[in-house]
């Protein structure tokens, strides 16, 4: 644990020191270059609850509060990023990179493993405040690992080998590997169809006991804030060895403003004693009233920044969203002990006054259901809103 602590606080010291130089340019003489970058999401959200369980208290966060340094060193890219947001500082991305030309790039160190559209587009640039439950809770986030990534002609993949420990969570021990590939023929502005597959393939070391963290999947289906309207879908905390495979299939279209997006994903859990099945699906549409598009960057397969905003104003986006997750699980051989689901409605607006700073809203209707004794064990609405500013 300690050299863990001690690893995260030399690279914490070395990130602040780079973010109190000024950025510097590589050239030939001295090639060494570093830009600044960040976010800041400061969210709120206010709730009307049902009468069943516990209630969810409206509140105000900051969401993230992210600070990157990224650049050249010599031959090598780097990024070093950390969120500032919480109680400690949690380390995001922190590896470095180096590309070989058409053959591909390798990527070392921590960072964001590729799985799913929705998470691999990043959190700036998203119809709405939070991804849907796929994913928020089946997405393997920012592991330790190696990864090649490719971009040929309309085609995208890339492929990792990780650990399950991360910087900030060395308690989960475990090994996997994971890939993703997209296709998207000929993408302009306004005029993109998108195909992606994403595997990943887990192995958890004794989850649940020794200080390990159980892995059990728990939505948060009316946004960040709604912790009391969790509900648990799968829950291996026996201690047991636990494989996991995961897959999700993505499909977006751009068709001028409007868009619209669908993910199919699941994932199997075994123990050797049990298993728990997790399917999720969602489906969004996008609508830009002031005429402008989503942005493809047909380099990475995931949407990106948006360009040309056509009035002083800014540009005014709705979107709406149907999400629903389901899940069992059973002893070998027996019936299930579980089996519950969690849908919800959102209804966004986002106002992008430039393209870096925007406000958004979020009205979302949820509802959790025990489907073993077939009936609703929380109804949850929720109004939800944030201000974002990156750089």
């Amino acid at each position: 644990m300690s050299s863990h602590i001690a690893c995260w606080r030399s690279g914490a010291a070395l990130t602040l020191m780079a973010l109190a130089a000024p950025a510097v340019a590589a050239d030939e003489e001295r090639p060494v270059s570093a830009t600044v970058g960040g976010r800041l999401h400061l969210d709120f959200a206010t709730f009307d609850n049902d009468g069943r369980g516990t209630p969810n208290k409206d509140d105000t966060e900051v969401r993230r509060a992210w600070l990157d340094v990224s650049g050249k060193f010599f031959v090598v890219d780097y990024k070093l990023e950390a969120d500032f947001s919480g109680d400690r500082v949690e380390a995001k991305d922190v590896y470095i990179s180096r590309s070989f030309g058409d053959a591909g790039r390798l990527t070392v160190g921590q960072f964001k493993q590729y799985f799913s559209l929705d998470d691999r587009t990043g959190s700036n640039y998203g119809s709405f405040l939070e991804r849907g439950n796929a994913g928020t809770t089946l997405a393997p986030l920012y592991r330790l690992g190696a990864s090649w990534q490719a971009n040929p002609g309309d085609f995208t993949w890339a492929a990792s080998i990780y650990s399950l420990e991360s910087i900030d969570a060395w308690q989960v021990k475990g090994r996997a590997a994971g890939g993703r590939a997209t296709w998207a023929p000929s993408p302009s502005a306004g005029d993109v169809l998108h195909l992606g597959l994403s595997l990943a393939r887990e192995s958890y070391d004794n989850p649940g006991a020794n200080g390990v963290p159980a892995l059990r999947i728990r939505p948060r289906p009316a946004g960040h804030l709604s912790d009391e309207s969790r509900l648990t879908l799968v829950d291996f905390s026996a201690g047991r060895d636990t494989d996991v495979n995961k897959w999700s299939l993505e499909y977006a279209q751009v068709r001028g403003p409007l868009s619209w997006q669908g993910e199919f994903s699941g994932a199997t859990f075994d123990d050797g004693a049990q298993r728990g099945d997790v399917m999720a699906g969602y489906g969004m549409l996008s609508w830009f009233v002031t005429g402008e598009s989503r942005s493809y960057d047909r380099k990475t397969g995931r949407f990106a920044r948006i360009k040309d905003i056509r009035h002083t104003a800014g540009a005014f986006e709705l979107a709406l969203r149907y999400d629903q997750m389901r899940g069992a699980q059973h002893l070998d051989g027996r019936p299930d002990l579980r089996r519950g689901s969690t849908e919800a409605w959102t209804l966004g607006g986002n106002w992008y006054l430039r393209d870096n700073l925007r406000l958004m809203l979020n009205v979302i209707e949820s509802h959790n259901r025990d489907r073993l004794a077939d009936v609703t064990v929380d109804r949850t609405r929720a109004v939800t809103g944030r201000l974002q500013f990156d750089f």
